[in-house]
């Protein structure tokens, strides 16, 4: 008798491809780097783990204390705050991965199946249990005792509910966001509707926004129905939007239904006069120009140092440490964003970038020149925070100085371990993505931290204009030896050659 064709429901589709995603992430080129980077993410993790801890203590001791108020609704009245600095973190941290979808399209599947293994994938993610370190602690501290066991596990289970529509409601703003950054307006809106009873009303305030939440959020662990229902319902709803967007995101960059258009190519002639480099530097302009996930993370980088620029200049919300901080953040934006993805574009073509001997190191000369010019633009921007006080000159040339030696030079380094190719213009079909390379990240987070760290402790320690001086020198020192550690950088990659570029080749 003929064997019967096995049948696969879709639960069992979706724990497959769950099992095939696990095995594609194994298999990739960046695997063996990024667990070491994994460890130290984990470390930063248990740090946050710790923080929180901390802040469940406080939480517990003022519910404890408290006459008028119950600790759930306490929790509940400060959850919209909890809600925002959740959404922003996972911008830092979590990036919509590519979905593997390629391998699956000429096979007889459901077409949703792929989207839903996605989406059950972030819906159990791991990462939506971290705030549990702040929940749970506090139930225990100041709910179960007073309500009971039962008001305790809803408590709990409600608010796990709400931080898995809010990982629903990140994953579609940043789809949307992928798209177009005017999508950064929906966001927007809607914390500022969120927030609206703290600027809205007669009795408008921080009092008033606590007090309307904790009484629309008590009705969860006490078993209002209604509650539970419209809870229940907007899980359901982010969870259909974002299937229907994924969806839509997805295969119509599968089909390439969306184009670029070249309307006027300019040949930039002034660059003609620096040779090989020069040629490079007008690569990278229209590499800008032209491809939709670099003219993206360009157009990123310039809002968000504008948007600081504006903030620490024209406001109050940031002083002291905190000006010290997003100064050095506006700096090292550019580099972030575009400099630590050194080769991970130049993948898409990299059998031609060694067809000469030399061209990568005229390649990394030429992103050097044209990142360090790119400084200019926040400085430029920062002009009024010199004026009215808020930091010396002295200082704002130590940061800049600093961000185009060594932050730029750490940058650089990527080069060496870059081995995943990320795609010119499609974002959520490819084999895997190099935007979740942790050593990435690591190396993000140190180009800001550290560097805040010598202009707090340097200028402390020392006078503060010997301390920017010397800061000032470092920075020099680094820009005037570029050639020799961009050199170091080549001889490193050259050594790694064929390392790297089987997993550039693979990866496309």
């Amino acid at each position: 008798m003929p064997k019967t064709e096995k049948k696969f429901t879709r639960w069992q589709l979706v724990k497959e491809l769950r099992k095939h995603m696990k095995l594609s992430e194994k298999r990739s080129a960046a695997f063996s780097q990024n667990k070491i980077a994994k460890i130290a993410a984990y470390v930063m993790a248990g740090l946050m783990v710790f923080y929180l801890l901390f802040f469940a203590v406080m939480l517990a001791l003022i519910a404890n204390s408290a006459t008028d108020i119950t600790a759930c609704e306490l929790m509940f009245g400060i959850l919209p705050i909890i809600l925002v600095i959740d959404f922003f973190i996972r911008f830092m941290a979590q990036q919509t991965p590519s979905q593997l979808v390629k391998p699956y399209v000429l096979l007889p599947l459901g077409k949703y199946t792929c989207i839903d293994c996605f989406i059950f994938n972030n819906v159990t993610s791991g990462a939506n249990l971290l705030w549990m370190a702040l929940f749970v602690p506090f139930a225990i501290m100041s709910v179960v005792f007073s309500e009971g066991i039962w008001v305790t596990l809803a408590f709990l289970i409600a608010l796990h509910l709400i931080i898995i529509t809010n990982s629903q409601w990140y994953v579609i703003v940043r789809t949307l966001i992928n798209k177009s950054l005017l999508w950064w307006l929906l966001p927007a809106a809607v914390y500022a509707i969120l927030f609206s009873p703290w600027y809205i009303g007669k009795d408008a305030g921080f009092d008033k926004l606590c007090d309307f939440y904790a009484n629309l959020g008590n009705l969860l662990p006490y078993g209002s129905i209604v509650a539970w229902c419209g809870l229940l319902l907007l899980l359901a709803l982010v969870i259909f939007i974002n299937r229907l967007l994924q969806y839509n995101s997805v295969y119509a960059e599968l089909a390439k239904t969306e184009t670029t258009e070249i309307k006027h190519v300019s040949q930039f002639t002034a660059l003609d006069r620096f040779g090989q480099v020069g040629e490079y530097v007008k690569l990278e302009i229209k590499s800008i120009m032209r491809n939709k996930n670099i003219r993206k993370a360009f157009i990123m980088a310039t809002s968000l140092v504008l948007v600081f620029s504006l903030l620490i200049s024209f406001t109050d919300i940031y002083q002291g440490g905190m000006t010290i901080f997003l100064v050095v953040y506006n700096f090292a934006l550019f580099g972030a964003l575009m400099l630590t993805r050194v080769m991970c574009y130049e993948g898409n073509y990299i059998d031609c970038l060694m067809v000469h001997k030399e061209n990568i190191i005229s390649l990394l000369k030429a992103k050097y020149v044209l990142f360090t010019l790119l400084l200019v633009f926040p400085f430029l921007l920062m002009i009024p925070i010199m004026v009215m006080g808020k930091c010396s000159v002295l200082m704002m040339i130590a940061v800049m100085l600093l961000t185009a030696g060594p932050v730029n030079c750490v940058f650089l380094y990527m080069a060496v371990w870059n081995k995943q190719t990320i795609p010119l213009n499609t974002k959520f079909i490819g084999k895997g993505s190099a935007e979740n390379n942790w050593i990435q990240v690591i190396v993000q987070f140190a180009a800001f931290l550290l560097p805040m760290f010598l202009f707090i402790f340097l200028p402390n320690l020392l006078d503060e204009r010997l301390g920017y001086i010397i800061i000032c020198l470092i920075g020099l020192a680094f820009i005037l030896t570029h050639h020799y550690w961009i050199g170091d950088i080549y001889k490193r990659m050259m050594k790694r050659k064929y390392v790297n570029m089987e997993g550039l080749r693979s990866s496309r």
